[in-house]
């Protein structure tokens, strides 16, 4: 297989590419990674030439492109089985799909709310009522996989999957709002944060020159 080849924008703040960046960097494939600042004049058509939504992330692998974070987690997961991106179990990988799904075309307040920003602390901000709903449902969600499926592991079933992907941008957002939360989805939460590969996401962010003041 070539190398892959990930297009990301600012990791402080595109919380899409982190899911997909997680998505590579725990198959433990080389990739090259190409990062595309946002906002600036030439953005859109940079990104353009990578990707074909003119949006990122965008993962080129073997000649194909696939331009959209859960897509690329899937793709990801069947061609690195060994990952584990997706348990073998028949209930928990339906459950994986499902609440990873829900957070794809989800969650709307929260996002608009609490953008992710991993260069300041923003204690204070954006807990209106409608995110604060997003957050009880996230939480709620959490809880029942630990509950279900976590006994191999401190994921959200146990071991590193795309879920835990798709979750890992509203984990860093929980810590920026400073969001008080129940004993497990704060264990949960600390599981995330303690990855090597966000550990490396998340000082890669806090170095670059790019700082956005309304991400």
């Amino acid at each position: 297989m070539a190398p892959l080849k990930l297009i990301v924008g600012n990791k402080a703040y595109s919380s899409w590419s982190l899911r997909a960046w997680l998505g590579v960097a725990v198959t433990g494939a080389d990739f090259e990674e190409v990062v595309v600042a946002l906002d600036h004049a030439d953005t859109h058509e940079r990104i353009l030439s990578q990707s074909p939504s003119g949006k990122v992330p965008a993962l080129h692998i073997d000649g194909v492109v696939v331009w959209e974070s859960l897509a690329i987690l899937e793709v990801l997961a069947e061609r690195f089985p060994a990952a584990g991106l997706l348990p073998e179990e028949w209930e928990a990988r339906a459950v994986a799909r499902a609440v990873a799904a829900e957070m794809h075309a989800g969650f709307a307040p929260l996002r608009r709310d609490m953008p992710m920003d991993l260069k300041r602390m923003r204690h204070g901000e954006g807990k209106t009522p409608d995110a604060l709903a997003d957050v009880r449902r996230v939480t709620e969600i959490w809880c029942d996989c630990r509950r279900r499926f976590g006994a191999d592991g401190p994921f959200l079933l146990g071991g590193f999957t795309l879920a835990d992907a798709m979750y890992a941008p509203v984990v860093t957002r929980f810590h920026t709002y400073g969001v008080t939360l129940d004993p497990v989805s704060q264990a949960y939460c600390t599981a995330i944060e303690e990855l090597a590969a966000m550990k490396t996401w998340r000082h890669a962010a806090v170095a670059e020159p790019w700082t956005l003041e309304r991400p």
